[in-house]
C-alpha cells in the first residue's frame, strides 16, 4: 500500500502533517486514524496492513507539536475537529469514520461529535474518558503522575516532564509480546516521538484533564469502545464511564488484554466500522 505525506496548512498558521493511502473508487470506506501519546502519526504496519486487506483508504495526521506539525499550546481536544475537517478537505473527502488508540481516542470522538453529517462512526480503543468527579480518574493508572501534574496547568506539565521516566508496570506481559512482535512498529515509532521532544505529550495530558470542549452526549453516530480490562494506563472504568455517556456506544470488554495488546482488535474493528458505515 503506498502512502502519500503531505502538508495542510491552517488559516491561523502553521501545518499538519498528515498521509494518505490514496483514492481508489472501489475502496468502501476512508478511515481518518488519531494517534496515540506520544506518536509521530505517521500509519504504522499493522493499521496498513489491516486497512489494505479490506480495500480501507487510511488517513492519518500528526496532532499539534507531533510529527512536523506545528505547536499549538493551549489546544483542547475539541481542536482535533476542526484540524481532520482540513486534513479532508485538502483530500477532497466529505465522509469518512474515525478510529483512536489511547490519546487518539478523545481526539476520534471529538470529531464524531463536533463533525455531523461528515463522520459516520467512530472506534477508541483504551481510550481515555473525560475528567470527573463522579468517580476516581486516577484508580488503576500504574503511573499517573504526568495527568496529575497537568490537572494544574501547562507550566507544572512541563516540570514534571523534565524528570519523567516511562514506568514499564504500565505494561502487562501480553503488552510488552506484542511490542516485541506484531507491534514493534508502534514502540518504535512512540520512540521516535519522544526524541523529537515532550511537548505534543503534554500537551495532550493537558488537554486530556481540562474540559474537552465538547458533549459526549451529542454524538449521534455509532461509536465502538474497545477496553482491555487489565489495562493499567487506561483503567476499564474510563471504557465503563464512555459507554454510559455516549448515546450509540457498544463495548468490547477484553478480559487478557492490556494496553497495548488490546490493538490487536484492529482488523475486528475495522470490519465493525464497514457493517455500520
Amino acid at each position: 500500500m503506498t502512502v502519500t505525506e503531505f502538508d495542510v496548512p491552517l488559516r491561523g498558521g502553521g501545518i499538519l502533517h498528515a498521509s494518505d493511502t490514496g483514492a481508489d473508487a472501489a475502496s468502501p470506506l476512508t478511515l481518518v486514524w488519531h494517534h496515540g501519546s506520544p506518536q509521530t502519526g505517521a500509519p504504522i504496519a499493522p493499521l496498513l496492513e489491516a486497512a489494505s486487506a479490506r480495500g480501507i483508504r487510511l488517513v492519518s495526521y500528526a496532532r499539534p507539536s507531533y510529527g512536523g506539525s506545528t505547536q499549538r499550546p493551549g489546544r483542547d481536544v475539541a481542536s482535533a475537529a476542526a484540524d481532520v475537517a482540513a486534513v479532508a478537505d485538502a483530500l477532497g473527502v466529505e465522509r469518512f469514520a474515525v478510529m483512536g488508540a489511547s490519546g487518539g481516542g478523545p481526539h476520534a470522538l471529538a470529531c464524531a461529535a463536533l463533525l455531523p453529517g461528515r463522520v459516520v462512526g467512530a472506534v477508541t480503543l483504551a481510550g481515555i474518558a473525560p475528567r470527573t468527579d463522579t468517580y476516581d480518574w486516577f484508580a488503576g493508572m500504574a503511573s499517573p503522575g504526568g495527568l496529575r501534574a497537568a490537572v494544574e496547568g501547562r507550566a507544572a506539565r512541563a516540570a514534571f516532564a523534565e524528570t519523567e521516566e516511562f514506568d514499564p508496570s504500565q505494561f502487562l506481559p501480553v503488552d510488552w509480546a506484542a511490542l516485541d512482535e506484531r507491534w514493534a512498529s508502534l514502540g518504535a515509532d512512540s520512540v521516535l516521538a519522544g526524541e523529537a521532544g515532550p511537548d505534543g505529550l503534554i500537551d495532550d495530558d493537558v488537554a486530556f484533564a481540562s474540559r474537552w470542549g465538547f458533549d459526549l452526549g451529542g454524538i449521534d453516530v455509532p461509536v465502538l469502545i474497545v477496553q482491555g480490562e487489565g489495562d493499567r494506563v487506561v483503567p476499564a472504568t474510563h471504557a465503563s464511564w464512555l459507554l454510559a455517556h455516549i448515546p450509540r456506544a457498544s463495548l468490547w470488554m477484553r478480559l487478557d488484554d492490556g494496553h497495548v495488546s488490546v490493538l490487536d482488535v484492529v482488523p475486528d474493528a475495522m470490519d465493525w466500522l464497514l457493517e455500520r458505515c
